[in-house]
């Protein structure tokens, strides 16, 4: 569960600051999620690896129950190190497809609503 959430907070660090970069700013999709991800980037690695770096003693553990320990610190250890490369890595792309086809959706809809003659929202 904490690698999960650890890693969920990665990926919503870096798309809450695309998100609000590109509400802010009108720039175009890709932009703020290259930028995003360069401004969060320290802030991932920093938090990351200090969870990286707290589990070794449970990679390194000997003596009575270290099997249980090493077993779960492998995974720990392995699992955040790889979720990080990926989130820093495919958290942005992801984002922006996700994005291209909300806004895809949205003018789809919008196209329906008006041929059928609903009117449309301004805002």
């Amino acid at each position: 569960m904490l690698l999960i959430a650890l890693s969920a907070k990665n990926a919503i660090l870096i798309v809450e600051v695309a998100r609000e970069e590109r509400l802010k700013r009108g720039k175009e999709i890709p932009a703020p999620a290259v930028d995003a991800a360069r401004a969060r980037l320290r802030s991932i690695l920093m938090t990351s690896y200090a969870f990286i770096l707290g589990v070794v003693p449970l990679v390194i553990a000997s003596g009575a129950g270290a099997a249980a320990r090493t077993s779960i610190g492998i995974t720990v250890f392995s699992g955040m190190l790889a979720s990080t490369c990926l989130a820093v890595l495919f958290v942005p792309s992801y984002s922006v497809v996700l994005q291209r086809l909300e806004e895809w959706l949205a003018r789809r809809k919008g196209k329906s609503s008006a041929a059928a003659g609903v009117p449309q929202p301004h805002g």
